[in-house]
């Protein structure tokens, strides 16, 4: 039986530090692969400790994990990057060749055959607007592409702008077909961004790999996004402090937890002030611009898929506090704030497993 779902529904950069003693800012740019190895843990003689980075998605991925030999890890790490390299080749908007630039390029009404990845991200990214009504939006593509000219020339985009942008947007727009795993585009000059979801995911494919061979104990951190798997040797967990607003930020907060997902999303780093007013990175939906309240949102989630979504999402929803009413089982959310000088944080849903303590 056929099933033909529309699309019915109506974007991130945290600072975290302190991963297990390793610090996880990742603002720096590292050419090629970077390989690191510490001496035999003492619970474990025969594991080491190795650390890869590398460029991918305009930031730097960074691998952890323990393994008994070097050129394993080394060849586990390289398939690990090949993933997210296979990622980025699906949902990238800057690539005029990745297959989401192709399902764009469609004449509108035309079903694309997408790949398994896509088709994924589109039900994941479905899903959560659905539960979002609308915050998360992955076809805000035309305004985001307006937002990053304003953050350039310091110039609002026009109404008339933002009015041709809105009718090229919209989840109703788009329909997906789950019996032939093809999606279909209803409006014009269409435009996807996958910059609230892309990272998530990659990180999660990429310590799925090293799980896979047997590197269990692992962690893959994508700017402000991490995916964790089974904890260090000789350890019940990673320990995690998170600075949301960065280096002005009041108070970290310290998560341990291992097998989830742990993600940051705010403007401490990507911002721009035009007439006086401050603006985020993050567009709000119901105006086409950047979010003006100064806020960051941590989730803890069951993968770092999810967390990457909701993080992008609660950053919008904490306006109306609909968060509670919207988040999933095994979800936790943190809402931190600047106001006056004043930092408070807040939080909402429960736990998943993983989450030892915070």
């Amino acid at each position: 039986m056929s099933s033909h779902l529309a699309w019915s529904a109506k974007s991130r950069l945290g600072v975290l530090e302190g991963i297990h003693g390793f610090l996880a800012l990742i603002l720096i740019f590292c050419p090629g692969e970077t390989l690191r190895s510490q001496s035999p843990t003492k619970e474990h003689p025969s594991l080491s400790r190795y650390e890869f980075l590398a460029p991918h998605m305009g930031t730097i991925f960074r691998l952890v994990f323990f393994a008994s030999d070097a050129n394993g890890a080394k060849s586990a790490a390289n398939a690990a990057f090949e993933r997210v390299a296979e990622i980025n080749r699906v949902l990238s908007d800057y690539d005029p060749d990745s297959e989401i630039s192709r399902v764009e390029k469609c004449p509108p009404c035309t079903p694309f055959a997408a790949s398994s990845d896509l088709f994924y991200i589109l039900e994941q990214s479905r899903l959560i607007a659905e539960r979002t009504h609308g915050a998360f939006d992955v076809t805000l593509g035309p305004l985001v592409g307006l937002w990053r000219e304003a953050r350039r020339t310091r110039r609002l985009p026009s109404e008339s702008e933002l009015s041709i942008a809105r009718r090229a947007c919209g989840a109703q727009n788009v329909h997906i077909n789950s019996s032939n795993r093809t999606v279909t585009l209803l409006a014009p000059r269409m435009r996807f961004d996958f910059g609230g979801i892309a990272k998530g995911f990659a990180a999660d494919e990429a310590l799925g790999v090293l799980m896979k061979r047997g590197y269990k104990q692992a962690m893959v951190a994508a700017g402000g996004d991490l995916a964790l798997g089974n904890p260090p040797p000789g350890t019940t967990s990673w320990r995690i402090d998170l600075a949301p607003f960065g280096s002005t930020s009041a108070k970290k907060l310290r998560i341990n937890a291992s097998n989830v997902g742990i993600s940051t999303s705010g403007d401490s780093e990507q911002f721009v002030e035009i007439n006086g007013i401050r603006y985020s990175h993050i567009i709000n939906p119901a105006t086409g611009l950047g979010l003006t309240a100064s806020c960051a949102a941590t989730v803890v989630a069951p993968d770092a898929t999810q967390s990457d979504a909701w993080a992008t999402a609660c950053t919008i929803l904490y306006r109306d506090q609909s968060i509670a009413a919207c988040l999933p089982e095994s979800v936790r959310v943190w809402i931190f704030k600047q106001e006056d000088g004043i930092e408070r944080h807040e939080s909402f849903g429960r736990k998943p497993p993983g989450l030892e303590s915070e």
